[in-house]
């Protein structure tokens, strides 16, 4: 017989960013067939301190009643963040030790019987740059998950919202699952931004209108390199989890892990594409501004050959000496003209040629 579930008393929380004196941002009691219940510290340490934390003889833990779990989000700059989560939370050293490196490579693995993630993710404010990018520290557990971020984070605060509004998992594999669906939806809207972005720069070189589209191709090409650096290693390290899940995670939830992965690899996917359409298009960019330039080139060449026999003749009928032809003649002037006329010609026909024959 299931111990029934008593929910908490309503918790009064404001919706900000900042977090509560412990730094927790929100927290809820979810489960199967329950309704989210929103805790605050001191409820959530109560309902902790309730588990055995030590485990049983065998050195496992115990679940809690009817298969409810907590998830805690903190904000890691409030200096009690880590220390409520060491006297409370019975974390792994190693999600502690992540926290204190504050390690941004993207990574899941297990602890025991706890698995360890280092995610990242767009800021709630993203504006299409690469510094854009914050990480997402969670350990996760039969009975507990927890989350800790520096910066807001964009699927993290959808999946706030979808929580408030009753759709939650009914285990804390499933919220991470969850969660990594959410986070890829969040890098469909990116790539449906960049892509936006591109068609405008293509269509700007179509038109031959080109002003400073090769700095925006530059800043959209480093921001996919560096989503692509930070959340390639993501499903790789879960296909390694899921070869040897934790003997708590059942076959539902692993499928459901599964299932988000290949969302991710599909967008990931995407993202290369761009970037191969981006640097095509800088090379397009670049050869056009290339070809404007050989074209300047060229007629500053032409017009300085065509300049050259008028320059010379001058040159030497300014000189005051002696003997200077024509001096006395009263053709002299239309003679040089036709003279220097016949130079410029020749040049001219000289410069031409070259381009004629390419």
């Amino acid at each position: 017989m299931s111990t029934p579930v008593r929910p908490f008393p309503a918790v009064n929380t404001h919706l900000n960013y900042g977090g509560d004196a412990a730094g927790l941002i929100c927290g809820y009691l979810l489960g199967a067939g329950t309704a989210p219940h929103e805790v605050d510290t001191v409820q959530a340490a109560q309902w902790l301190a309730g588990l055995h934390p030590h485990g049983t003889a065998s050195g496992h833990r115990t679940l809690p009643p009817q298969g409810t779990f907590l998830w805690l989000h903190f904000n890691l700059s409030h200096a009690q963040a880590v220390r409520w989560m060491e006297r409370h939370a019975d974390l792994p050293e190693a999600f502690f030790d992540a926290l204190k490196d504050r390690s941004v490579s993207t990574r899941i693995e297990r602890d025991d019987d706890t698995l360890i993630a280092v995610l990242n993710d767009a800021h709630f404010d993203f504006a299409f740059e690469p510094s854009d990018i914050a990480t997402l520290w969670t350990s996760v557990a039969p009975h507990l998950m927890v989350t800790g971020r520096t910066r807001p984070l964009r699927s993290v605060d959808a999946l706030r919202t979808a929580v408030r509004s009753g759709n939650a998992p009914c285990s804390s594999v499933a919220l991470l699952a969850e969660l990594m669906r959410t986070q890829a939806s969040g890098l469909v809207d990116i790539v449906r931004g960049v892509t936006q972005r591109i068609d405008d720069v293509e269509d700007a070189l179509l038109a031959g209108r080109l002003d400073h589209k090769r700095a925006r191709l530059g800043v959209l090409r480093r921001l996919l390199v560096r989503l692509q650096r930070l959340l390639a290693p993501e499903p790789a390290a879960l296909f390694r989890l899921l070869q040897h899940p934790p003997a708590w995670m059942g076959a539902d939830d692993a499928q459901e892990l599964r299932d988000s992965t290949e969302e991710f690899s599909v967008v990931l996917r995407d993202m290369q594409g761009l970037q191969e359409r981006i640097k095509l298009l800088q090379e397009e960019i670049a050869a056009s501004v290339q070809e404007a330039n050989s074209r300047s080139l060229f007629v500053l060449t032409v017009v300085t050959v065509l300049a050259l026999p008028i320059n010379i003749l001058a040159g030497l009928f300014g000189m005051n000496v002696g003997g200077v032809p024509l001096a006395d003649n009263g053709h002299g002037f239309w003679i040089i003209v036709a003279v220097v006329a016949a130079f410029t010609a020749v040049a001219g026909w000289l410069a031409l040629r070259g381009t004629g024959d390419s």
